[in-house]
Order: C-alpha cells, then structure tokens, then sequence
C-alpha cells in the first residue's frame, strides 16, 4: 500500500450519481467545532458552524456529530454513518444500480462502504480476487471470520493464514451486492480492498478521474 491510501482514510465518502437533483452529504471528520464535509463525492471541505458549503449549512458540532441544513431541512450527521442522500426522496435504501467514484490521490478510487451494515473504508483494487481486509478490521465489524475456510496466503514477507468467507452484503452509495467473497487476511492492511468478488457484478467505464460501475443484471 502506498502512503497515498493512508492520507486518504480520513476523507472517504460514498459517491454516486444523482437522481432528481439529489445530493449525498457525508461527514468524515471533525476538526474542533468545524466539520470535515464531503458534498457529492468532492474534496473534503472543514466547515465552521454558521457557514455554508455547496448549499449545506453547517447548523452546530457536538463531539461526533453535525446537524447540517439543506434546502430548509436539517439532518443530523455522524463520522462514519452512511452519507446522507438529500432530495432524491429515496433516503438510504439501497436500490440503486449505479456508482460514479472520483479518483483520489494517486489515482486511487477511494469510497465508503457497508460490509454487513457495518461502515469501512474501501479502495478499488482490480487486481484482488475478491473483498479483502484485515483480522483486525473484520473484528471490528464483528464478522465470524474463523468459521471461514482457513487458507495460506503468500506475501511480499512470505506465508501468512487467511480466511476464505461469504458476506452477507457489500455496499457502495445506494448499490448492493449479496453474498460476495471474501478474504480475511492476518497481514497488516490500511483499509478494505474492493476486489474482483464485488467488482465483475459491474460494468465498469473509467474517462479520465471518474470511474463508473453499472450493475448487471
């Protein structure tokens, strides 16, 4: 992993294409009384409280929430929850078939996702076989990894356990897929790799920093 990945966990949002003139409003950070907003899947914006980004007001912080305003309505937003999706009328289902991620820092396509309801930060990887992650990230969002199948994998620093395992569910924006592959591996790894496992129910179209993912059916 390059040390682009590691400066990018922080500023991870959930990026997809409007519908109706919707926005996705997501909350990376807090910064003091300011919050790290990422509006739409851009660069991540330190808002003090009063002031308004891209038509998102920043109405008061406390500790890891901001209540924002938009269009006369006001939302409540934590570090680490799914982004809120404003004006579409749909919320947060997950029914959608599309995502449009923005390059980040070295190319890389940074997002936040949901492995089994719980939110981790991802990175696309076309060259993972499937969803990979760390021991200590699985522990984390409480996956029974080890009733997975165990299985040796080779490293940079040699051979090293994994675990082959079936998530319940994978998601990105407002995008999910069922029953997808997954690694667990006992090497050291910044965030989740969004592989193969995840990726061939797309297809995939990349012009310039965007890359599009449109769902098969």
């Amino acid at each position: 992993m390059t040390k682009a990945l590691l400066a990018h966990a922080l500023a991870l949002v959930w990026a997809f294409s409007p519908v109706a003139m919707a926005q996705t409003v997501g909350l990376s950070g807090m910064l003091g009384g300011r919050a790290l907003v990422i509006v739409d899947g851009g660069a991540p914006k330190t808002v003090a409280v009063g002031d308004t980004y891209k038509g998102v007001k920043i109405v008061s912080t406390q500790g890891d929430q901001a209540v924002v305003e938009i269009a006369g309505k006001q939302h409540t937003l934590r570090v680490g929850d799914a982004p809120a999706s404003v004006g579409s009328g749909t919320g947060t289902g997950a029914s959608g078939n599309r995502i449009v991620l923005t390059a980040g820092g070295g190319g890389h396509f940074f997002t936040l996702g949901q492995i089994n309801g719980k939110s981790t930060n991802m990175v696309v990887d076309t060259g993972a076989t499937t969803v990979s992650m760390s021991v200590h990230e699985a522990q984390r969002m409480g996956l029974d990894y080890k009733s997975g199948q165990m299985i040796q994998m080779s490293t940079a620093n040699g051979v090293i356990p994994g675990w082959l395992v079936k998530l319940s569910s994978v998601r990105v924006g407002d995008v999910v897929v069922h029953g997808v592959d997954g690694i667990v591996s006992s090497g050291s790894m910044p965030m989740v790799l969004l592989g193969n496992s995840f990726l061939t129910h797309f297809q995939m179209t990349r012009a310039n920093d965007q890359m599009v993912l449109e769902k098969r059916y």
